[in-house]
């Protein structure tokens, strides 16, 4: 009779690191945002202006897109980065931000977190979180949430547009 080899300690380790790797990998790849391109709408001598910083998404797109319907026949400059260019940004030259990012693996991307410590008082913007779940966001982040999905990119788009003419008028 022949034994069967039992694995060793060390094989079962290393198979579970492997998995764990291929995981994070296929994790990455299906559910990462797409970095979006920067562009802007109107011209940069317009007094309002306000700033989108997004991460690229069918859903964050569509709902980008109605924000920008809105405001671009009115006398706003806006300019749209991927949130990662948002360091880069003087926030004080802004009346308004806009920051539409996702939560993920139970938390926000580090750009944003990172924004919000350097930032803790930020008065001037409005957030879309989404998330599976519909509810996660950020501790002392004002934010809307929502999971991405399609069929409620009017009425985030909506809350969106809410608090950000909430936050024009206010600074006028």
């Amino acid at each position: 009779m022949s034994k069967i080899k039992r694995p060793s300690c060390l094989s079962l380790i290393l198979g579970v690191v492997v998995l764990f790797a291929a995981f994070s990998i296929w994790y990455k790849y299906t559910y990462s945002m797409d970095r979006v391109q920067a562009f802007e709408v109107n011209t940069p001598n317009l007094e309002t202006k306000l700033l989108i910083a997004t991460q690229g998404s069918d859903f964050k797109e569509a709902v980008l897109s109605k924000v920008i319907d809105h405001f671009k026949s009115r006398f706003i400059y806006i300019k749209v980065i991927d949130v990662h260019e948002l360091a880069q940004e003087e926030i004080d030259e802004w009346k308004a931000i806009c920051i539409l990012h996702t939560w993920e693996i139970q938390k926000p991307p580090q750009v944003i977190a990172d924004f919000f410590e350097q930032h803790p008082n930020i008065e001037h913007v409005a957030v879309l979180t989404t998330a599976a779940d519909g509810q996660s966001k950020m501790e002392n982040v004002d934010a809307i949430t929502g999971a991405s999905v399609m069929e409620e990119v009017d009425a985030r788009a909506q809350k969106l547009i809410e608090r950000t003419e909430a936050i024009l008028t206010k600074s006028k």
